[in-house]
């Protein structure tokens, strides 16, 4: 009893902080933020979680109390915090989950299932429209729709992967166009074979065996050649193997073009033009590139003899280079096909004769079914694909031509588009069966459909067991097809996935290039998979005191010693530099391209590495804080100070601005300074947080992050499950969040402890009803044996999507 009192003594004194400072604004009359607690006590806390997880997040980032008013100390706040999370923890009904609808294949998802089907690589970009984003995530499947349009696109691609698999067993000539690389072509190439500088390297799917030509549009050799100055030799490499050799520049082609003109540039391109290169059916690595020059060797200048920043720069070439796009045509003289590795994955037997074609291809039908709807195939299924392989059968092609058709069919049922958890039961919520959970597991850590080992495991009915799931997390992040992590959460979880997204002014950054911007990007692909695949800390992102740099990338964080343009991991001596704030890939995607912004900076903070983002701006309030022409230069410090002077600004941007400031020794391109040139004026990084803890500087800033150790990790964990399960997160979903931090503290916070205890919880593993729940898409309607998009071979060849009304067209899609 005197236990039970002394509880709800503290209780009472917790809840009496709400009253203190909050309901002064937080009440009936005022309702700011659509919320009063003046109808509530300590007991409400359990029965509205919705509400009070609300409180819980802006209480985790300071935005309330405003700054301006009093302020509770940061330990009472702390345990306010925690009082709150137990009171809901503690009341949570058991299986509270969501429902996530049919979710149909990102475009990148989509690329990485043909990948493994096939064995076919396509750029989705290429082929595919952009995704609707969520918070930087694609795969939210309330935000995954499509149109009529959308469909059609999805049909021409399935048409073209196809074609890709199979070949072309009577090959046409065709063209491949590839755009000029954007790397330096004075200098080696990251990927390139050691020794060369410069050129371009593809991948192509050739679709038969044969001669292609290759023709190079620019080396450079222009009317006034300063790249022809010195001699060099071009090598073509298919898969690493030389196929071509061919020298350019030098006094001959020099003199030539001085005496010639045009007609002699003519004659010394028409040395890379149709260069033959014989290569067998499939993917093949093409590589174009220049034979490195030692520097040592003789006194010629093989290397640009100007910066960039001086006048003397003309921006012509010093040396031969891939300045201009690759045309590839072919094959001529073709014997066919040869066994290719996607013809390995499709054509699991072969006719010995005739009388054989249609039980081979059930065969292969039913091989390719499974894994790409992945789960078993039954009858019906063989029954609506089969007549697509009959179809194509009769065609000039025959059987071939007939699995192309049925593999196009397999690609543009909604059965591989879309995963659906099917409704079961009459309860509130439900268990997804052993095949939903493989797709749901292979989805988050793969991005592509279950491979052959969770199929087995889901048709033994063994994959729901924990030590099972367990043990088929560890297998697949030690696989290195969890790298897709990297680029599809990690990436955009910290929203440094779109570099391009900001253009630095050159007149202001000279010093910044493409080649820079790539090599920020490496560098932080590179220092994410570092500390989430090799079994770190999670809050390593923010200590480690170590990156990967190249001697381009180095040179410009200042960093001595670093020599070759090979990216190497390299100890920073520097702990500015430590962590994910001392990154250029953060430093440029929180910059504008004329100035930093410590604005965009500390909202970047506070939602990404926080878990607290601010509210928005107002509609109609000013936010540009750029330098005012024909005002005297100020630091953009004092035109911060000038904007919060506004008390309706100061509510945010007193708790927004500070975590910001504390970057401004970086620049917009994540150089260090210590003095604004343009104001005249030294740097300030001091400032306080909101709370009053001051700090000066990325060093304290970080320290001040970790000051609430489970911080980062609860934010990477929120993220980390709604990208797991394709829907945003609600307020019965943080229990089961703090659950997995709590239990991943006994493992060091390190990110595979995270990751299974997501597959773990309920939300993962089960499913929410619905009332009035939408159906799974429907089967055909129509024509016996129709698939959703197709009415005919001819439909299916022009991969074109059938009216509505038409005859073997599908319900599903024609409601979109």
């Amino acid at each position: 009893m005197l236990a039970w009192r002394a509880e709800h003594a503290r209780e009472q004194d917790r809840w009496a902080m709400l009253d203190t400072y909050c309901v002064d604004c937080h009440n009936d009359l005022d309702l700011s933020g659509g919320l009063s607690f003046e109808d509530l006590s300590a007991e409400s806390v359990p029965q509205h979680p919705e509400i009070f997880e609300r409180v819980i997040t802006r209480l985790r980032g300071r935005l309330m109390p405003p700054p301006g008013g009093p302020q509770p100390e940061q330990e009472d706040v702390d345990a306010l915090i925690s009082w709150l999370e137990r009171s809901i923890d503690g009341n949570t009904p058991q299986h509270a989950v969501g429902y996530v609808p049919a979710q149909r294949l990102s475009r990148t998802e989509y690329a990485h299932a043909v990948r493994d089907l096939l064995g076919v690589d396509i750029d989705p970009a290429e082929h595919l429209p952009v995704e609707m984003e969520v918070e930087g995530f694609t795969n939210i499947a309330a935000a995954l729709s499509a149109s009529p349009a959308f469909v059609e696109q999805y049909v021409n691609v399935a048409s073209t992967v196809a074609h890709l698999a199979v070949g072309e067993p009577q090959p046409k000539v065709s063209t491949a166009f590839f755009p000029p690389p954007t790397e330096d072509q004075d200098a080696y190439v990251d990927g390139m074979p050691f020794g060369t500088r410069g050129g371009i390297r593809f991948t192509h799917t050739f679709p038969a065996d044969g001669e292609y030509r290759l023709t190079l549009k620019d080396l450079g050799a222009g009317l006034y050649p300063r790249a022809l100055e010195t001699r060099h030799t071009l090598v073509v490499l298919v898969d690493r193997e030389e196929v071509f050799r061919g020298e350019i520049g030098g006094p001959e082609d020099l003199a030539a073009i001085d005496q010639g003109g045009a007609p002699a540039r003519a004659e010394i391109m028409a040395r890379f033009t149709d260069i033959p290169v014989p290569v067998k059916a499939g993917r093949h690595e093409i590589a174009v590139t220049f034979i490195e020059r030692s520097r040592a060797f003789d006194d010629e200048m093989v290397t640009p003899f100007s910066p960039t920043d001086t006048f003397s720069f003309t921006g012509a070439p010093r040396v031969p280079g891939i300045y201009g796009g690759i045309d590839l045509i072919g094959p001529f003289e073709s014997p066919g096909l040869s066994p290719t590795a996607s013809r390995r994955k499709v054509f699991v037997c072969e006719p010995e004769v005739p009388e054989r074609e249609r039980a081979c291809a059930e065969q292969i039908a039913v091989n390719l079914a499974r894994r790409a709807f992945r789960r078993p195939v039954g009858q019906a299924d063989l029954d609506r694909l089969m007549p697509f392989y009959e179809e194509g059968r009769r065609g000039p092609g025959g059987f071939d031509e007939g699995i192309e058709l049925l593999i196009t069919a397999v690609l543009a049922s909604p059965d591989f588009l879309y995963r659906t958890i099917a409704p079961r039961g009459d309860g509130e919520r439900y268990a997804l069966d052993d095949f939903e959970l493989a797709s749901r597991l292979s989805f988050f850590l793969w991005s592509q459909g279950p491979d052959d080992e969770l199929l087995r495991l889901a048709a033994a009915g063994e994959l729901s067991r924990t030590d099972v799931l367990d043990a088929q997390v560890a297998r697949m992040l030690a696989d290195p097809r969890s790298e897709v992590l990297v680029n599809e959460f990690a990436l955009r979880w910290l929203n440094v996935d779109d570099l391009d997204a900001v253009e630095p002014d050159r007149l202001l950054f000279p010093e910044f290039t493409g080649a820079l911007r790539e090599d920020f990007a490496e560098e932080i692909r590179r220092f994410l998979a570092s500390v989430l695949l090799e079994e770190k800390d999670v809050r390593t992102l923010l200590t480690a005191d170590y990156t990967f740099l190249n001697e381009r990338l180095a040179r410009h964080y200042g960093v001595p010693g670093v020599v070759g343009p090979q990216f190497r991991r390299v100890r920073l001596d520097d702990p500015r530099r430590h962590g994910l704030l001392g990154k250029g890939a953060v430093l440029l995607s929180t910059s504008y391209g004329d100035r930093t912004s410590p604005v965009l900076r500390g909202a970047w903070v506070l939602d990404r590495l926080m878990g607290t983002p601010p509210t928005p701006p107002p509609p109609g309030v000013e936010t540009n804080l750029s330098a005012v022409e024909g005002e005297e230069p100020k630091t953009l410090r004092a035109r911060l100070e000038q904007h919060r002077a506004d008390s309706v600004c100061s509510a945010c941007h007193g708790v927004i601005d500070p975590y910001g400031l504390a970057l401004e020794n970086f620049t917009a391109t994540g150089r260090w300074r210590d003095f604004d040139e343009d104001a005249g004026a030294p740097i300030d990084a001091s400032t306080v947080l909101p709370g009053g803890l001051g700090i000066e500087g990325p060093v304290e800033l970080t320290e001040a992050l970790l000051r609430r150790e489970d911080q980062l990790v609860q934010a990477l964990t929120q993220k980390l499950m709604m990208y797991a399960l394709g829907r945003e997160l609600e307020h019965y979903d943080m229990p089961q969040v703090r659950r997995i931090v709590r239990a991943a503290e006994k493992q060091d916070y390190r990110f595979s402890a995270l990751v299974a205890g997501v597959v773990r919880s309920d939300a993962f593993r089960m499913q929410a009803a619905v009332h009035g729940e939408a159906p799974a898409p429907a089967r055909t309607a129509g024509k016996e044996g129709s698939e959703p998009f197709f009415a005919s071979r001819d439909a299916a060849r022009e991969a074109r999507q059938p009216a509505a009304g038409e005859k073997g067209s599908d319900p599903f899609f024609r409601g979109l």
